[in-house]
């Protein structure tokens, strides 16, 4: 018998992720979409003076994974710049496509969704955004 797709867990954190806020400064601002399930994600962040991420602003819509990945992206954004988003993006897309190593920042939550890629863009969505974002702002 098959796991249920959307644990307590994952429910909590898409139910965790905050609402959209004006930031005090808007340094950089992307859209990204997941042509597999039509999630849309936009990002606006806030950089300090070392390209890292100050503040964070999401407007997510997708699936629960979607945003449980944003809420988990949330929670841990502040503070890195754009290779270490990079480096966690990597490390998640391997590990949803079967490597053994941790994805890093409590993403590891999400696993009822590796064995369905049809939900991985889900949950790449908020870490592309961002990195997009971190880019347009620097």
């Amino acid at each position: 018998m098959n796991a249920p797709l959307y644990t307590t867990e994952i429910l909590r954190l898409a139910a965790s992720l905050p609402e959209p806020h004006v930031l005090e400064r808007e340094d950089g601002r992307a859209e990204r979409r997941s042509p597999t399930c039509g999630s849309r994600v936009t990002v606006s962040v806030q950089l300090d003076d070392q390209g890292r991420v100050a503040g964070l602003s999401q407007q997510v819509h997708a699936c629960a994974f979607g945003q449980a990945s944003a809420a988990l992206l949330q929670r841990r954004a502040i503070g890195h710049g754009r290779a270490d988003v990079t480096q966690v993006h990597d490390r998640l897309a391997a590990w949803l496509g079967g490597a053994e190593t941790d994805p890093g920042w409590g993403f590891a939550a999400l696993g009822a969704a590796r064995s369905r890629p049809s939900r991985h863009g889900a949950i790449l969505l908020p870490l592309r955004a961002l990195i997009a974002a971190i880019e347009e702002g620097r």
